[in-house]
């Protein structure tokens, strides 16, 4: 069997309109001080492919329009709704009471390994990346329903904000599909 690459006009892609209509994926993104320009426009890249509900952006974290969000966003900005909130804290307390799931995503004492973490049909679940130094801050994590771990294995002791996006919405994504 020969594979041949398809071409981008091959991949039925729809557009930025039709993205907006969409159903989207019962997932929300929340980033939490994320210093690099070029993990947020991945990140938007990542929402695009899954279509995921939204990208919330706190703290220091820049917004679009942006060059260097762009650059790695690829006009994602244009088709994943997004808002700026100051208080990453402020908007959990927010989504929780709209019945949303916050979870995250974070090493700590009794979190819950991504792999045996079991979705709930009928739910919408908020991921909170945090900061590329210091993590999700520790009012955050108090604050959240659950704490998701990606498991490792090597020498290394964490994976970089926009690869950790890729997994979890990956793996949840394809939970909540089931």
């Amino acid at each position: 069997m020969k594979h041949r690459k398809l071409k981008n006009s091959e991949l039925d892609r729809i557009n930025p309109e039709e993205f907006k209509s969409s159903e989207k994926t019962p997932i929300i993104i929340i980033l939490d001080n994320i210093r690099s320009l070029n993990n947020i426009g991945s990140v938007f890249r990542t929402a695009d492919s899954f279509l995921i509900q939204k990208i919330y952006l706190c703290g220091i974290t820049a917004t679009p329009p942006h060059k260097d969000i762009q650059k790695t966003a690829l006009g994602a900005t244009d088709s994943v709704a997004w808002e700026y909130v100051e208080n990453t804290l402020d908007l959990i307390h927010t989504l929780k009471k709209e019945g949303v799931v916050i979870a995250a995503i974070e090493q700590a004492e009794n979190s819950t390994s991504l792999d045996s973490f079991a979705s709930e049909s009928g739910k919408t679940y908020a991921i909170v990346f945090g900061n590329e130094v210091k993590g999700v801050s520790q009012e955050v994590v108090s604050a959240s329903d659950v704490v998701l771990e990606i498991p490792q294995y090597g020498t290394k002791h964490s994976l970089n904000i926009s690869v950790s996006t890729g997994i979890v919405v990956w793996d949840l994504f394809c939970k909540l599909k089931k």
